[in-house]
């Protein structure tokens, strides 16, 4: 039904086999279905809820999956901040409504159940948050042990909380997320732990359902699809769901894959501007957006490949763009995310003063994560609130109320 091939070369493996880059030539893998061979109804997937496995058929897992009722997203119209913009037809698909806030969710069911099915017993993978606390309470579904490596004090504490609290092995490491990468990969590999980063595969398989639910409640093909960019797994996830629905006939064309990332992060925008065919990693990445503060991101070959193949674009935007539309999508839409969030629609912003983005265009951001994800950022941006006598006057002289 489906088999394991290089991104690069065409190597192929089998289902079964743990891997997760090209033996012959150390790029990633992506999983490849034999679409032919497939059968996929519309009438099927609209009689079942939407979710990540109303989309079954094009998922690898055959066992009963590890489910915490993951996906069916809403997708929200963003009115006033598209007037604003100018953008009528502009949307939200609000990640952080998954089981433990973030897309992340998606990934982590098809991946821990992928663990249940090559007969894994331990789960592990390095995170800046959003991975780790969803890797924790997959496992814990599971009744398997999680092991998570975390850049020493670059965690939102939300996130933090959320591992612990799931029993994952919590280690801080002394250093940037992309040595707790390539930290969590020797482990696995001397020790046979299953890696459950996006460089696996077979989690970006559940990631792809994003796009498959666009279609669904938009109700088409919308013109743009915008997402941050942090490792680049999204992004990729996303444009490969949409090419197999393509291939199989259920849509005719491909949305422009946009990519935001923080000024201090922002390696692929740089490869996208430059026309370099790959990534220069950023050493010491910095932004506030903690979940996509990475300077290295494994996935960017994938990344590049969906931008330039479907016209689409990538753009950085700096941390106070990112935060000011954080604070909009709370105050003018109701939409509670955390910082990399926002990072979709503050691209959109600028990409649509810009002329880059026309205003005609139907255009879905994938905002990934809850407000409460990073609350410590949130506060720091907002007022105090204000302390008063338990008395009718102090609260009305508080409310400037005569």
């Amino acid at each position: 039904m489906y088999r394991l091939t290089c991104v690069q070369c065409g190597q192929s493996y089998p289902p079964d086999e743990i891997l997760y880059t090209c033996r012959s030539c150390g790029h990633l893998l992506f999983v490849e279905y034999d679409l032919d061979s497939i059968t996929v109804r519309r009438e099927d997937w609209d009689r079942r809820p939407i979710s990540v496995w109303r989309y079954r058929e094009l998922l690898p897992v055959t066992i009963p999956p590890v489910s915490l009722q993951e996906g069916g997203t809403p997708l929200y119209r963003l009115e006033r901040i598209g007037k604003e913009i100018g953008l009528p037809n502009l949307y939200a698909k609000h990640e952080g409504m998954n089981p433990t806030g973030s897309f992340k969710d998606r990934g982590m069911t098809v991946g821990v159940s992928m663990a249940l099915q090559l007969k894994k017993s331990t789960v592990a993978c390095a995170s800046t948050g959003n991975t780790s606390a969803s890797l924790a309470a997959y496992a814990a579904k599971a009744g398997i042990p999680a092991v998570v490596l975390l850049p020493a004090g670059k965690v939102a504490l939300g996130k933090v909380a959320q591992a612990l609290m799931h029993g994952a092995n919590v280690i801080s490491i002394r250093g940037n997320f992309d040595k707790a990468l390539e930290m969590v990969q020797e482990l696995c590999i001397s020790h046979g732990l299953y890696l459950l980063n996006s460089i696996n595969p077979f989690r970006l398989e559940g990631q792809k359902t994003i796009g498959f639910e666009v279609i669904d409640q938009i109700g088409g093909v919308p013109d743009r699809i915008v997402l941050p960019v942090g490792n680049a797994g999204n992004i990729s996830a996303v444009h490969k769901g949409l090419s197999e629905l393509r291939t199989l006939g259920l849509i005719d064309r491909l949305p422009m894959m946009t990519g935001i990332q923080a000024k201090g992060s922002s390696p692929v925008v740089r490869a996208i501007r430059d026309g370099l065919p790959e990534v220069i990693p950023e050493k010491q990445p910095e932004t506030i957006a903690t979940a996509i503060r990475i300077g290295a991101p494994v996935n960017a070959e994938k990344a590049l490949n969906a931008i330039r193949q479907t016209g689409g674009t990538a753009e950085w935007v700096t941390d106070e763009e990112i935060l000011a539309m954080q604070k909009a999508l709370a105050q003018k839409e109701g939409i509670g995310v955390e910082p990399a969030s926002a990072a979709s629609v503050a691209g959109v912003l600028k990409l649509t003063e810009s002329g880059v983005i026309d205003r005609s265009e139907y255009v879905v951001c994938v905002v990934t994560g809850h407000l409460l994800k990073d609350p410590e950022t949130v506060i720091k941006q907002c007022k105090p609130p204000i302390e008063i006598d338990a008395d009718l006057q102090s609260l009305l002289s508080a409310l400037h109320c005569s």
